[in-house]
């Protein structure tokens, strides 16, 4: 045992497969998810798809995978015990601040045909209002000047450079996150970079690159010290750095690789097909669009988690309200899928108590999230004259969380790339509408077509948090 490691740490039991996939980001939500079908298809079909991870800011997922081989315990937090699952795809961690030419070089290697990445909507340094990228943003600025970059739109630009040079076929570029449309939302970013730095590689990309789009769905909440302490004493075996997630998961995927070569991920469960449009468009309305009206206004009402949030039968009743009356009448679902039956399954995966879901984890870079889980459902309702009183007050009620200030009079700790800006707005004036005119002029969240839409509407729903608070102010929707 290594000096200064705990005893019984988790370590591999088998050889790590070799690797054809470099994934950028590797938070919990990968490996709860993309890195479990990617060790299920391997063991189905074979195939050489192992996988580097890379983390782009810290070195903290390294420090705790690399004792343990990569290694590590995902949990399912279900009404029934399941057997915690040893994933052992991941064959070591990179951390790119560190050595962005190592990241690079792995990258570069035609032997990975896949780079995916899960890096939260501000990773792709674009404008959320429109997707396209900011050339304005720092890091794109330093990917520009110089060759070992910063960002994820960087490091994708700079080794697809570098596989170009040596003759390589580009690898897929392969979003796995919640972004909206996100392989267009990538191939737009990459190409863009590209083409500030050489129009040609810009070309190339655009002709031999693919970058499919994916909808990806399971709950993985944020792990907590006393989850690795109750895996600890149930297992008697230290993981540092364990997964926790729900039974359910999905992972619907558009079917364009470079040279077909991806892993069988069907043969585990995903679901391949050309176009995912209807997918994304039903889950990023009826999950994340409630997802984040539950958070800001049970945040607000000082609940929790999305579990003790939904035991509330005021918010549960608000959260039908918004599936059946305000999101479902502008959907068309995919071909055999029952919305109604979609919402009720979404409700229980709300409810389950073993999932602790923090309302402040879902409610940070809301100024990333709001323009697709909430801002485009409430312009589409508008524009066919179909009211949406509850995500109004689900916008009134994020403009109220990023004041800072919660109904208690505690402070707020807003997670947001623009939260010292948002406070500023918010700071700036005192009456209800002013507050709400003053974020209403945030261009990287509003358009200002939007912005003088909303303008009535938010404003009113402000007021009447102020006054009455989140509860009350949902239950006049319900009256």
């Amino acid at each position: 045992m290594e000096a200064g490691l705990p005893d019984n740490r988790l370590t591999r039991t088998e050889p790590a497969p070799k690797t054809g996939i470099v994934h950028l980001g590797l938070g919990a939500f990968f490996r709860g998810h993309g890195a479990i079908y990617t060790e299920e298809a391997i063991a189905a079909s074979g195939g050489d798809w192992g996988i580097i991870g890379v983390s782009l800011q810290t070195p903290r997922m390294r420090d705790a995978l690399e004792p343990q081989g990569g290694t590590y315990m995902a949990v399912e937090l279900g009404p029934k015990p399941v057997p915690p699952r040893h994933v052992q795809v991941i064959d070591r961690v990179l951390v790119a601040p560190e050595d962005p030419q190592a990241v690079l070089d792995v990258m570069t290697d035609p032997a990975i045909r896949i780079v995916s990445l899960t890096v939260t909507e501000k990773g792709y340094c674009h404008e959320p209002a429109s997707g396209a990228l900011n050339l304005t943003h720092p890091d794109i600025q330093h990917d520009i000047a110089n060759p070992l970059p910063r960002s994820a739109p960087g490091f994708l630009v700079r080794a697809l450079q570098a596989r170009r040079a040596a003759g390589h076929a580009p690898f897929t570029v392969q979003s796995c996150d919640n972004l909206p449309d996100n392989g267009r939302v990538a191939r737009g970013v990459v190409l863009a970079l590209a083409r500030e730095i050489d129009p040609a590689l810009a070309d190339w990309i655009g002709d031999e690159g693919r970058f499919p789009a994916a909808m990806v769905d399971r709950i993985v909440p944020a792990t907590k010290p006393e989850d690795i302490t109750a895996l600890r004493e149930a297992s008697g075996t230290y993981d540092a750095a364990p997964v926790m997630h729900e039974p359910f998961r999905q992972w619907v995927i558009e079917d364009d690789f470079v040279g077909g070569a991806r892993p069988d991920w069907a043969a585990v469960g995903a679901q391949m097909v050309e176009d995912i449009a209807a997918y994304e468009h039903m889950k990023l309305c009826m999950l994340n669009g409630t997802h984040s009206s539950l958070a800001y206004l049970g945040y607000l009402a000082g609940k929790d988690t999305i579990a003790d949030t939904m035991a509330d039968p005021a918010f549960a009743a608000f959260v039908d309200h918004l599936w059946r009356a305000e999101i479902a009448p502008g959907l068309t679902p995919p071909e055999g899928v029952s919305l109604a039956d979609y919402a009720a399954a979404l409700a229980e995966r709300y409810r389950n108590p073993a999932i602790r879901h923090l309302t402040w984890q879902i409610a940070m870079d809301g100024s990333q999230k709001l323009p697709q889980r909430i801002l485009g459902t409430v312009g589409e309702a508008m524009a066919a004259g179909r009211p949406c009183p509850g995500l109004i007050l689900a916008i009134a009620a994020w403009m109220r969380y990023v004041g800072g200030v919660d109904e208690a009079g505690n402070p707020i700790d807003v997670r947001d790339p623009f939260s010292a800006e948002l406070k500023a707005l918010s700071d700036s004036a005192e009456a209800p509408d002013a507050k709400v005119a003053a974020l209403l002029s945030l261009r990287a969240v509003f358009s200002a077509e939007q912005a003088a839409a909303l303008l009535a509407p938010v404003s009113k729903a402000y007021a009447t948090l102020v006054e009455k608070g989140a509860k009350r102010a949902l239950a006049e929707i319900l009256s």
